[in-house]
């Protein structure tokens, strides 16, 4: 009672705050409850099962039918155990990155393991079947993209932060030109650039391809906003932080290494992590390249086929959660890295 006074009754206003939102809730709740779960038809059912409830109970049958599609896209049907295996390990590879305890060289070796694994997974060759590019979609791509654009875009934001702070003019101008000209434009044309007039830039003979284009180019993106992140960690640090790493003796690299950094990215993990869940997210605009996303495939699941075409809103409510789990899980982390890491921090 204590807890509900000091919190949800305080004052007058706050009362009347509470009750309406009480009221709100009572009002939108119930029938969200019984469209969303029990009056909704679940597991493997035809669409004119559907049909008789329409209006009254969501069709969960659709995501039952369109499963595979939506997760695996046009991957060869025969071939999708390959994709789920990738899915497996590329989740593997970020609960254990997640372990401070697993923060050590070898970690390093691992994801270099995991990635050889996943791209022989989905690719094919050395005892399976060869996919093209292609072929690859769902959530797998999506995945890749966010994924290994982050492992390859942090280290490169980092070193552009540490440049934008140089004392050397040419290197501070450089990584000032690369940091606001990125920032000023969309990523939808970072990868219409990198899918049409990357090629006219290769040799003759030549050719990249299309989603390792759009992986470079989100790389290339991502590390314009995390260099500015970290780079606002580095000016939280004191200067006297400076001043005693170079009483120390210790060079400029590792100074920035063994006193500055871990200081700096403490302080610059909501923004570092607002980045990651932001670049999930807009993997879904690599659609314009053609290449099918999970957000795509799930799209296209129930687009391309007429009796399950009036369901697609359960289709996209379905992405939607899928979304919400992978980046309340960051966020999540997130806080209880801050927490953890300030923790060590009073010890």
């Amino acid at each position: 009672m204590s807890w509900l006074r000091a919190n949800l009754f305080s004052s007058p206003a706050n009362a009347a705050m509470t009750i309406a939102m009480l009221a709100l809730l009572g009002w939108a709740l119930p029938p969200a409850l019984r469209w969303l779960f029990f009056d909704a038809v679940w597991g493997h059912a035809p669409a004119s099962a559907c049909d008789a409830v329409r209006g009254q109970g969501a069709c969960w049958a659709v995501v039952t039918e369109k499963f595979r599609f939506m997760l695996f896209a046009v991957y060869p049907y025969e071939q999708q155990w390959r994709p789920a295996i990738v899915i497996a390990v590329l989740c593997a590879l970020l609960v254990v990155s997640a372990m401070r305890r697993a923060w050590r060289p070898w970690l390093a070796a691992v994801w270099a393991l995991g990635i050889v694994v996943s791209f022989w997974l989905m690719g094919g060759g050395a005892g399976l079947v060869p996919v093209r590019t292609e072929q690859w979609g769902g959530l797998p791509v999506t995945l890749i993209l966010a994924i290994f654009g982050v492992a390859f875009a942090f280290p490169l934001g980092v070193l552009l932060a540490l440049g934008r702070r140089s004392q050397l003019p040419m290197v501070r101008s450089l990584s000032v030109i690369y940091i606001e000209v990125v920032r000023g434009v969309p990523l939808i044309t970072v990868l219409f650039m990198a899918s049409v007039m990357f090629a006219l830039f290769l040799p003759e003979g030549m050719r990249i391809e299309q989603l390792l284009r759009a992986q470079i180019a989100i790389i290339l993106f991502v590390a314009a906003y995390l260099a500015e992140a970290v780079r606002g960690g580095l000016e939280a640090v004191p200067r006297g932080q400076y001043e005693a790493a170079e009483a120390l003796g210790l060079s400029y690299w590792k100074a920035m290494a063994l006193v500055i950094l871990p200081q700096a990215l403490r302080v610059a993990i909501p923004s570092i992590v607002n980045s990651f869940i932001a670049l999930f997210k807009d993997t879904s605009l690599v659609v314009i390249i053609a290449i099918y996303d999970f957000a795509y495939a799930v799209k296209k699941s129930v687009e391309t086929d007429f009796s399950w075409k009036k369901y697609f809103i359960e289709a996209f409510l379905f992405s939607i959660v899928v979304y919400w789990v992978f980046c309340f899980a960051m966020s999540k982390y997130s806080q209880w890295l801050e927490r953890d890491l300030a923790r060590g921090e009073h010890r």
